[in-house]
Formats: C-alpha cells, sequence, structure tokens
C-alpha cells in the first residue's frame, strides 16, 4: 500500500524510515515537498481493509492521496538472457521493495551485458555467464532481505514467529553461523551489500559472535580507547562544519534549477 501525505515540520530527515509492523513494515520517505508512505504486509496474516487502516493510523500530515494497493508476487525469471530477448531490472524479478535494489539491479545488468557483447554476435557462452551471474547477485539480495526477518527477536505476532522459524537459504544459514561463531563478515565479488551492512542487520538484530579476529589483540584497550576517541573527534568536527539537510537541498536545488533555466 502506498500513499504520500503533507510534509510536517520544518526539518526533513535525510534518511528513510523502515518501521516494523504487527504483519510486515511500513516506509516513510520525506521529500522536498511531501512524504512518501507505504505498508508492506503480509495478505496471508491481514487483510487488505485491515492493512489500509494501519497504515492511515501511523502516518503523519494531511493525505495528498488516497492509497493504492499494489500487489507482487516474488521471484526471478529462470534466464534472464533467452535468445535474443534480454530481461532487466523488475522484468527480471522481484523481491521485495525492503532494500530499493530495483536500480541497482538494473544498472548492474546493463553493465554486464555490455562486458560480455562480442563482435561476433550472441555466444551461448556469453549467455550462460550473464544468466548464471544475474541469478548469483539475485541470490545474494535475496539472503539480505530474508536475514532482516528471520533473525527477528519478536514474537508478538504470528507473522514474525513464522519469519524467524522458517526454513532460509543454506547460503544464508552459512553466513549466520559463520559470523555467530568467528564474528566473521565476507563479501562475494559483485555483490550488492557491503560488509558493514550486514554486520548493522545482524548485530543490530541481536547476533552476538562467540568469538573473533586474533588480530584484535594487537592493540591494548588504552590504545583502542585513544583510536576510537580520536576517530570520534574526527567525526564530530567534520559533521559540525556541514549544512543541515534542508539547507542543502534548498541550495543544491536552486542551483540546479537555474542551471535548467539557461539550457532551455
Amino acid at each position: 500500500l502506498a500513499v504520500q501525505t503533507e510534509s510536517v515540520g520544518n526539518e526533513v530527515l535525510p534518511f528513510t524510515r523502515s518501521i516494523a509492523h504487527q504483519s510486515g513494515w511500513q516506509w516513510r520517505i520525506p521529500l522536498q515537498h511531501r512524504v512518501g508512505n507505504g505498508l508492506v504486509y503480509s495478505s496471508r496474516h491481514i487483510s487488505d481493509d485491515e492493512a489500509t487502516q494501519s497504515l492511515m493510523d501511523n502516518i503523519e500530515g494531511e493525505t495528498i492521496t488516497e492509497p493504492r494497493l499494489i500487489k507482487f508476487v516474488t521471484g526471478r525469471r529462470r534466464q534472464g538472457w533467452k535468445n535474443n530477448c534480454i530481461a532487466l531490472g523488475l522484468a527480471s524479478g522481484f523481491i521485495e521493495p525492503l532494500e530499493s535494489t530495483s536500480i541497482h539491479l538494473i544498472s548492474s545488468g546493463v553493465i554486464r551485458l555490455m562486458q560480455l557483447l562480442s563482435v561476433g554476435g550472441m555466444s551461448q557462452a556469453a549467455i550462460d555467464e550473464y544468466n548464471q551471474a544475474t541469478n548469483l547477485e539475485l541470490e545474494r539480495v535475496r539472503d539480505f532481505i530474508v536475514l532482516h526477518y528471520h533473525v527477528n527477536n519478536r514474537d508478538d505476532s504470528e507473522f514474525w514467529r513464522q519469519c524467524r522459524e522458517m526454513e532460509v537459504p543454506k547460503s544464508l544459514v552459512h553466513r549466520i553461523k559463520l559470523f555467530k561463531e568467528t564474528g566473521q563478515v565476507f563479501k562475494t565479488e559483485n555483490e550488492l551489500f557491503r560488509i558493514d551492512s550486514w554486520l548493522q542487520v545482524m548485530l543490530g538484530q541481536g547476533i552476538l559472535p562467540h568469538s573473533y579476529h586474533p588480530v584484535a589483540n594487537v592493540l591494548t584497550d588504552e590504545q583502542l580507547r585513544t583510536r576510537l576517541s580520536a576517530l570520534h573527534s574526527s567525526i564530530k568536527s567534520r559533521v559540525e562544519q556541514l549544512p543541515k539537510h534542508v539547507d542543502f537541498i534548498n541550495r543544491y536545488c536552486a542551483i540546479a534549477a537555474k542551471a535548467e533555466e539557461v539550457n532551455t
């Protein structure tokens, strides 16, 4: 479900909020002149009318549009490239909106295609490579999104209990086990989500590793405190020199609008 609302207050937050609900999650995206809101939910656990009411009860500001229902089925094509047809972006597959991966998958698909083109025409080997790489990329995205649901600690609804108890891909089971036992997180080639992204979700959901890499013992506790303090001071100093988000947007958009006038 998606609905737009008027902006509330003078401060424009520089981030999107993803808020867990009883049978899914809600997004809140502050823009220059409005706010984008939506609710992604499991229709097996809540009706469309109940979901609409839940969304409308948890938004701020007057609505600009009526709630719009968007149904989707998750999955991917067996072959992204078949004969002389290539599926890009949403045409090749869709998982869900949680990490907003569609634009990235379009870009990576185009780049992959450009790398595999040949003056000799279409090659079956190139097609096979494209499909294999595309499938692997989607599976890595899938694992990261499933991670958000599977390692939850909620016990307030059947939806979240099922997410925690559901069978997940073996590749994700391995990542979780590796982090629990060693504190290690890895990033494969051409994988979208970085190590810090995996760390944020696993630590944020309460997964604490039982061990750690021995390099952490090279520095003493006092040396660690000194380095972390210096890092904190450096970041704080940089942040204090930056403009507020709304000030930057207003100035940048004014410059962009002026440049467009000149070009026209």
